[in-house]
This record gives structure tokens, sequence and C-alpha cells, in this order.
């Protein structure tokens, strides 16, 4: 996270709390002679010296570096600098992947599912604007303790334990998170504390992007810890750090109703597709349908949006976040049915009154009366379609 954060005091921070919190003429001097620096995340024993977070490039620091009685290594500047990018950046990151996944790749036919709630979007989009300012709350501890240097992180290839870990540490930190979070998303459907905490998030049956991020924050906050411990375990490049929370972010939103066809492919491409998985022996991990439905694969492996529609319909399968395994170890995989890969049978009416009516029975078992207000109006949308 010093990355991050020195790009945001070069930027902006730095003047704003030079603007905020002006230092005396004394204190400027002492702080140009002693080059305040961003973070003591890799020399800690030094925290006056100038250090950037990457070896191989830093960023110059202008005048405004030192004009604040709030050097950038203070560790209440740390704290408010890192609590606002957790909540607003985080805040916009959240909006534009939602924003591009809803009008790009998203079945708006997904409306007139009559299990769709009135005004679901604003509600997904409110929940998740309520939740994120408290998650960040139990966020910054992490990130503070990694820019004062008590992480693993490493800045250069060589820093690393072995030559091989800069490349084992992308498939070890997924299935590092993924084991864990299995086990905290199974943990938040226990009787006890789901209709607290993780309910907020399944009241979307039929969940759109913005869906993404529309937790309770303490449910939210529980499933994202084994992303933050793992490098306070184990060694991470800074900048596969922020690849990987990159791509979390991404796969967040995307898990949720990815939808490729609305970019159609023609039948003989999809068979070619499938031609070439058999050819090379990995139909054990995907199984690529011809039909153009809603997603282009149904993978045995990863736990992709198909997987993830059957965890929100019928709530007590699927909790993985990026494999199937510990599902199928944990006996709670149930593999998506098929008319979802057909569009056709998809959006028909007999398939929705199907998943409606196991879906009700599992939601009644689960939760209890159903409290959800559903929309009228996608009910009427619904009859104009079919």
């Amino acid at each position: 996270m010093d990355i991050v954060l020195e790009v945001f005091d070069t930027f902006l921070f730095d003047r704003l709390y030079a603007a905020a919190l002006p230092g005396s003429v004394a204190e400027y001097g002492a702080q140009r002679i002693g080059h305040a620096t961003p973070t003591f995340s890799s020399m800690r024993e030094l925290p006056t010296s100038v250090h950037p977070a990457k070896q191989l490039w830093k960023l110059e620091p202008s005048e405004y570096a030192f004009m604040s009685t709030w050097p950038r290594d203070n560790i209440w500047r740390q704290t408010l600098s890192l609590y606002l990018i957790t909540w607003l950046f985080g805040l916009v990151v959240y909006f534009i992947c939602a924003t591009l996944s809803y009008y790009l790749i998203f079945d708006h036919a997904t409306f007139t599912h009559p299990k769709y709630l009135k005004n679901q979007v604003a509600l997904e989009i409110k929940q998740a604007s309520i939740a994120l300012p408290i998650m960040a709350v139990f966020t910054v501890p992490f990130f503070v303790g990694e820019v004062r240097g008590y992480a693993k992180l490493y800045d250069a290839p060589a820093d690393a334990p072995f030559w091989l870990y800069n490349i084992l540490q992308f498939p070890f930190f997924i299935c590092f998170t993924d084991f864990f979070i299995y086990w905290i998303h199974r943990g938040l459907h226990h009787p006890r504390v789901y209709k607290t905490l993780h309910k907020p998030h399944h009241k979307w049956i039929m969940p759109t992007p913005f869906a993404s991020h529309a937790f309770h924050p303490v449910d939210g906050f529980a499933q994202s810890v084994p992303y933050h411990v793992f490098p306070y375990i184990f060694p991470l490049n800074k900048v596969a750090y922020i690849i990987l929370f990159a791509f979390i972010n991404v796969w967040t939103v995307f898990i949720r109703k990815f939808c490729p066809s609305l970019f159609p492919r023609p039948a003989s491409s999809a068979s070619s597709v499938s031609s070439l998985v058999h050819y090379i022996g990995l139909e054990g991990l995907f199984d690529v349908v011809a039909d153009d439905g809603e997603y282009v694969a149904n993978s045995r492996i990863i736990n992709g949006a198909a997987c993830h529609t059957m965890h929100h319909l019928y709530f007590n399968y699927n909790y993985g976040q990026f494999t199937t395994i510990w599902d199928r170890f944990g006996g709670s995989y149930r593999k998506p049915n098929e008319e979802l890969f057909r569009r056709e049978s998809k959006m028909s009416k007999q398939e929705w009154e199907r998943q409606c009516k196991e879906m009700e029975t599992v939601q009644k078992e689960v939760e209890g009366d159903d409290d959800r207000d559903y929309d009228d109006e996608a009910r009427r949308l619904q009859k104009k379609v079919l």
C-alpha cells in the first residue's frame, strides 16, 4: 500500500496537508534537510531519510511535502490518508467497475425476473455506500501496519525467498484466500449470524453488478480479512500486491451476473473452443457451452458467475470465492443448472417458476418469512416479454 500512498501524497495529499496544517519556517527547514519519507515499509530504522516506495523508480517530492506539521511519516497523517484512499478511491473503483459491467455486460432482461426487487439498483448502491466507509475503518489498521514496515512486502524480485516465488506468489495468494474465505462465508450462513450479518447481501436474489459491495460492513470486512492477513504471514511483492487487489475488485463485480451473451459468438466458434479444450485435455476444467446463453463456460473448477448465481438463488451452495474446490470438499458444491447456459430456457416462464418455487422453499427454511419488496413493474414487464 506504500506505493499507492506515495502516489497520492505526491499528487494530492502534500498540498492538502500543507494548506490545512502548515508548518513553521524552522520545521520546513528541518524536514527539508531530513527529507520526510512517505513510509518506512522498507527502512523503519531511518524514518526521516529519503526512501521511495520503490527502488526502481521514485516520485520526486515537491516543496509541499515539507510544508506541513504532519510530515509524510506521521502515523496520524498516514492513517487519515489511507482511510480516505480506502473509502473514497474504493467508492470510485466500485462505481467504475459496476457501471461498466452494468452497461456493457449485465443482462438487463434480469429486470423482468419475478425475484428482482423494487428499486433494486438504488438499494444496492445505497447499501454499498453505507458499508464502504465503515469497512474502511476496519481495514485501515492493516494498511497502516504495511506502510510502517510490519508486513512482509518486498520490493525487487531479487528480494523474494527464491526467484520462482515471484511467480508462485500469485496462485499461492489465490489458494490461501480462497480457502479461508470459503470457511468465513460458510460461517456467515450459520443461523446465529446469518440474519444479522449476511442477509443484507442475500437480499438480492438476482444481483446486479452494483451488489458487489452491497454488504453489511462487518460481513464485507470479514470476507476481506484473508487478503489483508496474507502479506503479514507470507512475502508478497509490492507490485504483485497492487495487481492482486485490482484483480479482486474486478472479480468481485464481474462474478455477479457476467453476461457474455451481449457479445454473441457464432456457434462454430464455441464448437472450436470446445474441440480445443477437449484436445488439450482440459475438459475437466471447462465445459464450454455452444449455445448463445448467459454464461460462456460452465467451469468445474472456477467459481464463476454461474456458480454465484446458484448461491444467490439457493443460499446454501457455492461459498467459494475463486474456485469450487472447497465446496466440493465441504459438500456444498452445486453445479449450475444447464438452463442457465441456454438463453431460450433461461428466460422462459417455466424456468423462472421452477427457480422461484425451489428458491422460496429454501428461503423459508433459511430466513423464515420473506420480507423483500418485489417489483410489480418487473412482473408487468415479464408478462409483456413472455
